[in-house]
């Protein structure tokens, strides 16, 4: 895809995704969702990849749905599917995208982040925050509903009580009060936040196995809602036996040993096991 609406590069293992349309402090189309949808699958396929930094060009991550026509003509793009059901509305093209991802996603959040702006950033990893960064679900006050599968992945990250504020009011609110309630990580001077942002990719992308990651991000995501530790417990004891003969597990512990930085050799494209039950395997959990 030719993208228009969004950067995207290459450089040191990490992948840089950027929102690109400042002059309308990026407001989300369906192009733009389009063209997020296949960066992130560009990056997942890309073994040279490790982390993805997810931000915006200009001093606004997102004002939300771009509305300077009337509408984002949603209705009209589902007007295009043959079997509407199989419909996919735009932010959740793009959160869907990150949930499925294998390489950690490192969302860098300034300024505006609304709408659109705050629910495609819930699946990434780590939200790292400008001081400057206003957040807001402000559905309710558009006469809208929420998107994004962000009703699915918000209670998740701060707790039921701040979801329903949240999103029952539709009110905007602040930087503080989204890292005091877990919707961001860390907060930053609006300045340094993108060099934070790659100091952790730099470290993530130096000191991880990223076929662990890769797994370890995908348990995180699919097995914490089920009601039992059991079906848990048996992915995990397949995935330890398994550690006997992986060369990553070896060049973990003896870089550990030797006190020197790992050099991990397996592939997400080639090693992560395809038992998994996310994966189509033969150990569905129950």
């Amino acid at each position: 895809m030719d993208y228009t609406e969004v950067s995207y590069s290459v450089a040191d293992r990490i992948a840089t995704i950027a929102l690109n349309r400042p002059e309308a402090r990026n407001g989300y189309t369906i192009r733009m969702s389009d063209e997020l949808a296949d960066a992130f699958s560009r990056a997942d396929a890309d073994d040279e990849v490790r982390v993805v930094v997810f931000t915006g060009q200009g001093s606004d991550f997102c004002v939300g749905a771009d509305l300077s026509s009337g509408s984002l003509n949603a209705a009209d793009d589902a007007g295009q599917v043959a079997d509407q059901q199989e419909w996919q509305e735009p932010a959740g093209r793009c959160t869907r995208r990150i949930f499925d991802s294998s390489k950690p996603v490192i969302a860098a959040i300034r300024g505006a982040a609304v709408g659109a702006g705050s629910t495609i950033i819930l699946p990434a990893d780590y939200r790292l925050a400008a001081t400057d960064a206003r957040f807001g679900f402000v559905f309710s006050r558009r006469g809208i509903y929420p998107e994004g599968a962000s009703t699915w992945f918000l209670p998740r990250l701060v707790g039921l009580g701040a979801a329903m504020d949240w999103m029952i009011s539709g009110r905007v609110f602040g930087a503080e009060e989204a890292a005091a309630a877990g919707l961001v990580h860390r907060l930053h001077e609006p300045d340094e936040l993108l060099d934070a942002a790659y100091e952790l990719a730099r470290d993530l992308a130096a000191n991880t196995a990223p076929v662990s990651v890769a797994v370890i991000r995908q348990m995180l995501f699919r097995l914490t809602p089920l009601d039992s530790p059991d079906p848990v417990h048996r992915v995990d004891s397949r995935l330890i036996a398994e550690c006997a003969t992986s060369p990553d597990a070896v060049e973990g512990i003896m870089s550990f040993l030797e006190r020197r930085s790992p050099e991990f050799t397996g592939t997400v494209s080639k090693d992560v096991p395809g038992w998994l039950p996310w994966r189509g395997g033969d150990h569905p959990p129950t």
